[in-house]
């Protein structure tokens, strides 16, 4: 089903808008370097886009490693959210991916969406933690009941710029409690299959799987630094 085009959504109608990017980004550009870190990114926007149609959603924009999605029904989009966590950021060799949004008004100019609404998905999808959807309480009411998907609360979140704390949600598939997680490589953040690690380390009895032999020399040289802030 094609998105519709924005000359047949009145100004002001109500949209679900998801931002999705890469957690730890700025960690896998210091270690891999820009030209590497650019290709992970363009990679990571071509997978959404595939996913995009099936769920009657369109691109509104990239911001670096983030995208910017518009989606016309509520439940589609946590839908959408869920397939981009679980398929795009569970990869070996790929960082933990993050997603946020929020249903609301807005306007379209020249392409782009503006508005209240807007910002605060891109608020929201800054608070989530890897491998994680988070969705507004609007968002939740808008999409009901959810086959195979739950929204478990995960409580009220101070966000910059709003004025009182927004209560979240997280979407959680059925079956990713259950599912195989991989070990995140603690310098560069990436996802790493302990069957094609650089390296495996101990560090106070915890082991540690790294993507290649400049975060095992990174993380050598000062594993606390990493071990602080997993």
């Amino acid at each position: 089903m094609e998105p519709a085009s924005p000359s047949d959504r009145p100004e002001g109608s109500t949209h679900t808008f998801l931002f999705a990017d890469l957690a730890g980004f700025t960690a896998l550009t210091e270690v891999h370097g820009d030209e590497d870190a650019a290709d992970l990114a363009g990679d990571f926007c071509a997978a959404i886009r595939r996913l995009l149609r099936e769920h009657d959603a369109e691109e509104i924009k990239t911001i670096g490693d983030a995208v910017m999605v518009r989606c016309n029904d509520p439940a589609g989009a946590v839908r959408l959210g869920a397939r981009i966590v679980r398929e795009t950021g569970a990869q070996h060799g790929f960082p933990t991916v993050r997603v946020g949004m929020h249903t609301g008004p807005a306007i379209e100019r020249d392409g782009d969406w503006f508005g209240a609404s807007v910002n605060l998905a891109a608020r929201v999808s800054g608070v989530a933690p890897g491998g994680t959807v988070l969705v507004t309480e609007a968002t939740r009411a808008a999409a009901g009941q959810l086959d195979r998907i739950e929204l478990r609360e995960h409580g009220r979140q101070s966000l910059k710029n709003v004025a009182e704390p927004v209560l979240l949600f997280a979407a959680v598939a059925q079956g990713d409690r259950n599912a195989r997680k991989l070990p995140i490589d603690p310098v560069c953040r990436m996802a790493v299959d302990p069957r094609d690690a650089a390296a495996m380390l101990r560090h106070d009895g915890v082991e540690f799987h790294l993507c290649s032999f400049g975060c095992v020399r990174a993380f050598v040289s000062n594993p606390e630094r990493y071990v602080a802030d997993p």
